[in-house]
């Protein structure tokens, strides 16, 4: 199946080197998870805040299906 993923801001540097663009799309297998897509990519799950799929907040654990679009965010700072 295949994934449209996004990583954002300090998270952009676990994005695949044979990715030219971003968002960029993962194949991935049945069954799969957002936790276990991080994994895969390297992203350390401390390091994610925020979790999208499909424009809405979720968790780490739902199972993606074919299509799917994965945003992650890290916490981000402001005054």
């Amino acid at each position: 199946m295949k994934i449209e993923v996004n990583l954002f801001a300090t998270l952009v540097q676990y994005k695949p080197e044979h990715t030219s663009r971003k968002p960029w799309i993962e194949t991935c297998k049945d069954g799969m998870t957002v936790n276990t897509l991080l994994e895969n990519l390297g992203v350390p799950l401390d390091a994610v805040k925020v979790i999208f799929v499909n424009n809405v907040r979720a968790n780490s654990d739902i199972v993606l299906k074919d299509g799917d679009r994965v945003g992650v965010f890290p916490p981000v700072g402001g005054g």
